[in-house]
């Protein structure tokens, strides 16, 4: 991104967030609103999703977690989960050479095995073409739930206890973090969810923990790079304490 544009939004290029995660919610409200169908507001959101992966690619986040489909979603009429799919499979099919060509490295979370098999080829080969950049690694959590993730991380620790390769004492946080579909990542800095709803949705529940949390009343569509960008910047200006107090100075000042 250009100098100019972060001068325009107030970001500062040292202090970039390593990893955001985006709640994308409203397409379905997006599309009420215009007398359309639902499937039309999840069209308009993959647009969205192209502004906004270019965005994040361009100020240097190294993570973008995007929540694509839920674990819950399953439960929609068919109609509009067959549309999704078939939607998906459409954004990676005519999208990975972009992501390739911007170094965008593609991974799935998530209970990938539930999704059809059409789309589980193409998300294989979308992630094998992009497996060696470098510049970002963009998330597609798809049929995803942070309840199923976490239990799936206890399923694994329990087992290599029973085995023997792990005792109950070496047990850390670190140990439940590796075995999560994220390890090897960064936590995510900054959680965004539009279209108001005040509430995780069972995401990314275990990560999340010090994120700073953004609720933008925009519905996913019509969230824009300037907003997102305004969000990083909102972000610059608080203050992580980690459960910790700030620091003062000997001149009374705060640190």
């Amino acid at each position: 991104m250009s100098s100019d544009l972060f001068e325009q939004h107030g970001i500062d290029p040292e202090r970039i967030p390593r990893h955001v995660a985006v709640i994308m919610d409203g397409n379905g409200r997006w599309a009420k609103k215009r007398f359309m169908n639902r499937v039309n507001g999840h069209q308009q959101g993959v647009e969205t999703v192209r502004t906004i992966v270019t965005a994040a690619r361009q100020i240097g986040i190294d993570v973008l977690t995007l929540y694509a489909f839920s674990t819950e979603n399953w439960s929609r009429p068919a109609s509009e989960v067959k549309a999704l799919m078939v939607l998906l499979k459409r954004f990676l099919a005519k999208e990975i050479d972009t992501l390739d060509r911007q170094g965008v490295c593609l991974n799935v979370i998530g209970q990938q095995s539930r999704l059809p098999d059409d789309v589980q080829t193409q998300i294989e080969r979308s992630m094998v073409q992009t497996r060696g950049n470098t510049g970002m690694v963009l998330n597609l959590a798809l049929s995803y739930g942070g309840r199923e993730e976490i239990t799936r991380a206890v399923r694994a620790i329990v087992n290599e206890v029973s085995s023997g390769g792990l005792s109950v004492q070496d047990i850390t946080e670190e140990t439940v973090a590796e075995r999560l579909y994220t390890a090897g990542q960064p936590d995510p800095d900054v959680l965004i969810r539009t279209s108001g709803e005040m509430r995780l949705s069972n995401f990314m529940l275990w990560q999340v923990a010090y994120a700073e949390l953004f609720i933008t009343d925009t519905l996913w569509p019509d969230f824009s790079q300037k907003e997102f960008l305004d969000i990083i910047r909102q972000y610059q200006t608080r203050e992580r304490r980690y459960g910790k107090v700030p620091c003062i100075s000997n001149d009374g000042s705060q640190q």
